[in-house]
């Protein structure tokens, strides 16, 4: 057996939040993690770790655990998909009721993504993972493709997590290098938002065949940050109809292992956020107690007042 610590990569945490009226568990805020997308990682002998949020109306305080303590502790993190964006995150109101998101859970993950890319982590977001990260950056997103994309295609189906649609990379694109002599393959697709102005620094890695709705984004950094807007967790390992996701699970945590053996040889953090795109967060002076993204970006975003 190798004597070499696995990877530890955390999970942002999937959120329920109770309605009046409800009784039993169901009366009490859950925060969870999709088993599927759990397995997927562990696949590859990587521990996981779900990292809660810290809210200030919970027993424990901000002031006792900070998001940046598992940046540190950490190799790297998975953003899991779940709940539509708050429209106001991105400086917009919903079009619709239905589509008001969770500003709640927006908050908690722009605070874990601003900290491990502050870091220097790898970070890969999935479906709303990739979305978080395009609004954490200045960008925005179509709140209903069907509604404001123009010839849309279908990318969400009661067949849920056996939806698939065609996606297209060019040669530029990272893709291609990690799928030699392809161009394309066929995604699970369960969405109803998508990409629209792209976030600072991020460039397409592909997009749909069908209507040319973003489908991945990267980073172009140092810093390992790549958004998917499909779930690679629900492809069956061998599938021959579906893309094998299996190279960008490898290169996310080669990126990961990257990371862990520079700071280990450099006893230092990583080429993290404030090298690689200095000036696009708000950060405090230096020397000041770092409080959450919703302080170091304020005026950037607009969020809905507490309460």
């Amino acid at each position: 057996m190798s004597s070499k610590r696995p990877l530890r990569i955390g999970f942002s945490a999937r959120i329920f939040h109770p309605k009046a009226g409800m009784r039993g568990i169901r009366s009490k805020s859950l925060q969870y993690l999709e088993q599927s997308v759990a397995h997927w990682v562990m696949s590859r002998d990587v521990m996981v770790f779900m990292i809660p949020s810290v809210n200030s109306d919970g027993q424990v305080y901000r002031s006792n655990i900070r998001l940046s303590d598992y940046a540190t502790y950490l190799d790297g993190l998975i953003l899991q998909g779940g709940a539509d964006v708050s429209p106001q995150s991105y400086g917009e109101e919903p079009l619709h009721p239905d589509w008001v998101g969770d500003h709640v859970r927006d908050a908690y993950e722009m605070e874990l993504l601003h900290e491990f890319m502050e870091s220097g982590k790898a970070v890969l977001g999935i479906c709303r993972g990739a979305q978080l990260i395009n609004v954490a950056l200045g960008g925005s997103l179509h709140q209903d493709i069907v509604l404001q994309v123009e010839g849309a295609a279908s990318h969400v189906h009661e067949d849920f997590d056996r939806h698939a649609h065609a996606i297209t990379w060019s040669d530029s694109s990272v893709f291609a290098r990690l799928y030699p002599g392809l161009s394309s393959g066929r995604v699970i697709s369960i969405h109803h938002q998508a990409i629209n102005t792209l976030g600072r620094g991020l460039r397409v890695e592909a997009r749909s065949v069908e209507d040319e709705v973003i489908e991945a984004v990267r980073l172009e950094t140092k810093s390992y940050v790549v958004g998917l807007q499909w779930h690679p967790e629900f492809h069956p390992p061998g599938a021959p109809d579906l893309l094998d996701c299996m190279p960008i699970l490898d290169e996310f945590l080669d990126a990961a292992y990257g990371q862990r053996w520079w700071r280990r040889r450099s006893g230092r953090q990583g080429p993290g956020l404030l090298n690689g795109v200095k000036g696009w967060f708000r950060f405090p002076p230096a020397g000041t107690r770092k409080s959450s993204l919703l302080d170091t970006v304020k005026g950037v975003f607009r969020f809905p007042a507490r309460g």
